[in-house]
């Protein structure tokens, strides 16, 4: 263990987590002198175009900290003795990736707890950031949750807000949260250790649940209204992205804004297509595509994409 994570004064922590969403929380404990005594993260996995074996970004945080890394496929019995000879006083998680036992919860002194990217009860669940947005909520934030065997239903030490702007996208509004996380996290910690901080069972009501992303959901269907395709088009960026086809092909939106114009045309109807961008009829009102994207190609403006050929009158997906 690096001198720097040790502090006489400091807690005996195991860090669980495996995604960029995670690293804030991680550097922001090990940096107000919590010992890290170990991270656990994902297995090394296959990423970019050579598929080449790639550490988590946790795991890459840890390294750099000199923090001792364990990277269980499963928690199992194993794993379980390995966490236990650590004598952890707290385990913090954040979007692991895997689900902790029982034995694992009840294993540290403080327990476990969790940093949750969104304002318990509301948004339980995988992707509470993305449906913030695409529900078109004002605002979100961070939980800090002491865990229990539920999906996520465990007592609140503290929440964090934050708005949600309407340029936000799924990639802006994780960026604040995370290092909202870090900052909430550190001041839960101490809070729990020193008595302060009391959990509180989250209320019944405002129960929602942020189920996992799928790409079926990402094809556009032109009948919705275009206030809810845009914000769909934001939730799913940069992930898995909002997409039609075009001339049987397919076009991913990347960005897009609600515009005024209106007219009988049918749903996935191009209306107009000029410098400004391309207009499509929606279920309830228009949508301007601002950034879109062709199979092979780079990212384009809307204005550049009127360029490439589409006519008002044009059809976009399938509209029924």
């Amino acid at each position: 263990m690096a001198e720097q994570n040790q502090s006489p004064g400091g807690l005996r922590i195991v860090y669980a987590g495996t995604p960029d969403f995670a690293v804030p929380a991680l550097e922001a404990l090990a940096n107000a002198g919590h010992s890290i005594v170990a991270v656990f993260t994902q297995p090394d996995r296959p990423a970019g175009r050579g598929r080449k074996s790639q550490p988590s970004p946790v795991k890459q945080a840890a390294l750099a900290c000199d923090i001792p890394v364990y990277q269980p496929a499963r928690l199992d019995a194993d794993a379980r003795a390995e966490l236990a000879a650590l004598s952890p006083d707290l385990m913090v998680v954040t979007a692991y990736g895997l689900i902790l036992p029982p034995a694992v919860l009840e294993l540290p002194r403080l327990g476990c707890i969790n940093i949750h990217a969104s304002l318990l009860p509301r948004w339980r669940g995988a992707a509470p950031i993305q449906r913030a947005i695409e529900a078109g909520d004002p605002e979100t934030g961070v939980s800090i949750m002491c865990m229990d065997e539920g999906l996520d239903t465990g007592p609140v030490l503290l929440t964090r807000a934050c708005p949600i702007t309407p340029d936000d996208t799924a990639a802006t509004l994780h960026d604040r949260l995370a290092a909202l996380g870090g900052e909430a996290i550190v001041e839960a910690v101490a809070g729990l250790a020193g008595g302060r901080l009391q959990p509180r069972p989250q209320p019944e009501e405002g129960v929602c649940y942020a189920r996992k992303l799928s790409k079926a959901e990402a094809v556009i269907d032109w009948r919705d209204a275009a206030a809810l395709i845009e914000r769909r088009v934001r939730a799913f960026h940069p992930w898995p992205v909002c997409q039609t086809r075009w001339q049987g092909r397919q076009l991913r939106v990347h960005a897009a804004s609600v515009v005024s114009d209106a007219g009988m045309d049918g749903a996935g109807t191009i209306l107009r297509a000029d410098r400004a961008g391309v207009v499509v009829a929606t279920g309830e009102g228009a949508l301007r595509l601002d950034q879109v994207q062709l199979p092979g190609k780079r990212p384009i403006s809307g204005g550049d994409f009127a360029n490439a050929g589409p006519r008002p009158g044009e059809q976009l997906g399938p509209s029924t």
